[in-house]
């Protein structure tokens, strides 16, 4: 059975940059398709960015694009989410999620089969 953890979450002033990670237990990710979403008091559910299970495609909310960039490891069985010039509208609890079937698209979907605990991020000054 996949389980997910993520790490990395923090306090970071605006502007500045944090890097999620999401470490893979219990099966291989190499034929999941994965993703990153969020969730801030109040708001809904966002998916923030997603990749195929062969890298090919990626995908990135408009909020985000251009500021973070998805990635994974294979031979690590790990997953990350980097994010760069940071704003307070950022501020959320950020999930790792993975799924054989949902695909990576426009906008990215947050609807998977599986996910961690989640990592809180905090922007602020």
């Amino acid at each position: 059975q996949l389980q997910l953890v993520e790490s990395g979450g923090g306090l970071v002033q605006p502007g500045g940059s944090l890097r999620l990670s999401c470490a893979a237990s219990g099966v291989t990710l190499d034929y999941y398709n994965i993703g990153w979403f969020r969730q801030a008091p109040g708001r809904e559910r966002e998916g923030v960015s997603c990749m195929n299970n062969d890298g090919r495609e990626t995908n990135y909310a408009d909020s985000v694009k251009g500021r973070f960039t998805i990635s994974r490891d294979n031979a690590k069985n790990t997953v990350y989410l980097l994010m760069n010039n940071l704003k307070p509208e950022d501020t959320a609890v950020y999930y790792c999620a993975a799924d054989t079937m949902r695909l990576c698209e426009h906008p990215p979907p947050f609807d998977y089969d599986s996910w961690g605990q989640g990592t809180q991020v905090t922007v602020s000054s």
